[in-house]
């Protein structure tokens, strides 16, 4: 074989002889006699491969050219829009949902290319083979296409239309359809842009029989925050996912929509962790049922604002733990016997070396409304509680009973008595000299040279004296 056979063998790419022979003596002719044809060779086999990637997942935004397979799931409407300068002409785009086994991109295809779109030259189900360049756009990953060609000889397993389930979203995904059941909501939140101008954004939770996901409503579609409540069956229309802090989130702009749906066939159905294999600075999904809530305290911050926390007691059939609920998570209206599942918590340590979990901004707290059900992880098996088929039979604790967990000293009266060495348990609220420890009844100013940390409990030993303590022992 010849230079330019040998390096055909060895390539590929989906190209035939004689297109990669023509390609290659252009490139000799291009570089008026610098390179033979063998040099030429392996500058064209370059070029053919050194953009192309395996699967849709590996493209991102700031690569400067792509190529890959991928399977139209469908086509949006021809568009029109005004370029710069009087005498041009208008542009047309079209958008194109385009995907294979590993996720979904939009495609942007233009102008001609567009219109020829537009007049019936693609179809959903087609097999393209797309070279562009990757941007992040408006709603998520998408590529403007500079070739797309068709290519019959290869298969992707993947159907257009029928929606999603939660744990099928992949990053990059735009034209999102998506059903879940509504876990939790937050507030509208108003924010300044860089350019000056004010926007809303709030958060809703949803959760089907695979997962759960936040979908963040952003400016006008905020307000749908308010329109939804825990327990409503919902569908997520045209959104786009993103990632944040290492977790995929539905966003919807204004193209986006989300509505109550009735005769729904969805379920939450959680898988959570045991409390007693929960392990320090884990983040865990945990349930159980309420054992003890202890009243909302507020605190200040280091920074000046104002902050707030609630702890509550949950226990699961192999053990209870503390959990504190952070900022608007304290106002959750929660009355033991309740059961709940709190998602996203990291484990912590806690009071006498116990772990405890929290619950920040990013957890979710749901409380199991009937037709719930909370399904044991994989390693925890099937239960043993005798309750309905899906649940772990947390409801037997229901009626337990709390606890007391305050190790104050007290005379008979039931009064503490000044100068007296006294035990005091709380949570810290405020850090710093002096330290402010709360125990939902009693707040007190310790002095203390021990580093401690916002939120945590913590025993003090010491003298008392008019609302302080002198610590004589902190643990």
């Amino acid at each position: 074989m010849g230079a330019i056979e040998d390096v055909y063998a060895d390539l590929d790419a989906d190209i035939s002889e004689a297109e990669f022979r023509e390609a290659v003596e252009e490139k000799v002719e291009q570089m008026g006699g610098l390179a033979d044809e063998e040099t030429a060779a392996m500058l064209i086999a370059h070029e053919l491969t050194e953009n192309e990637v395996e699967t849709v997942s590996d493209i991102e935004a700031g690569m400067e050219e792509v190529q890959f397979v991928a399977k139209a799931l469908s086509i949006g409407e021809l568009r029109t829009f005004e370029r710069d300068g009087e005498d041009t002409e208008d542009g047309r785009v079209i958008n194109v949902e385009a995907a294979d086994e590993t996720g979904t991109v939009r495609l942007a295809f233009w102008d001609q290319e567009a219109t020829a779109i537009d007049d019936g030259a693609l179809e959903v189900g087609d097999v393209l083979r797309i070279q562009g360049r990757p941007q992040d756009g408006y709603n998520g990953l998408e590529v403007s296409v500079d070739k797309a060609e068709p290519d019959e000889a290869v298969t992707i397993d993947v159907e257009p239309g029928g929606g999603e389930t939660i744990d099928a979203l992949s990053l990059g995904q735009s034209s999102v359809t998506v059903r879940g059941v509504v876990l939790d909501t937050e507030p509208i939140r108003t924010f300044e842009r860089d350019d000056g101008s004010e926007g809303q954004v709030a958060n809703v939770a949803i959760g089907d029989e695979t997962g759960r996901v936040r979908v963040t409503l952003w400016d006008e579609q905020a307000d749908r925050a308010t329109a939804v409540e825990s327990g409503d069956a919902v569908e997520v229309v045209d959104g786009y996912v993103r990632e944040r802090d290492g977790d995929l989130e539905v966003h919807l702009g204004e193209e986006g929509a989300i509505e109550t749906i009735a005769d729904a066939d969805v379920e939450y159905a959680p898988e959570t962790t045991p409390i007693d294999d929960v392990q320090r600075d884990e983040t865990v999904d945990i349930g159980g049922v309420v054992r003890s809530t202890d009243p909302t305290r507020t605190f200040d911050r280091d920074d000046g604002s104002e902050g707030q926390v609630k702890n509550i007691r949950i226990q699961d059939d192999s053990g209870d733990i503390r959990v504190a609920l952070w900022g608007e998570k304290a106002d959750r209206d929660l009355a033991p016997g309740e059961e709940v599942v709190c998602a996203d918590v990291e484990i912590q340590d806690g009071y006498q070396d116990d772990l405890e979990a929290s619950a920040g901004w990013q957890s979710t707290v749901v409380v199991l409304e009937d037709g719930a059900s909370m399904a044991p992880s994989a390693d925890q098996g099937e239960s043993d509680a005798g309750g309905e088929e899906g649940h772990t039979g947390l409801s037997e604790f229901a009626d337990e009973g709390t606890n007391d967990e305050n190790g104050s000293s007290v005379d008979e009266s039931g009064e503490q008595r000044d100068g007296e060495t006294v035990e005091f348990t709380g949570t810290v609220v405020q850090t710093g000299d002096p330290v402010i420890i709360d125990d939902g009844e009693e707040t007190v100013s310790v002095e203390t040279g021990e580093s401690v940390r916002l939120g945590e409990e913590v025993t003090v030993r010491g003298q008392r004296h008019e609302g302080r303590i002198d610590v004589e022992e902190l643990f």
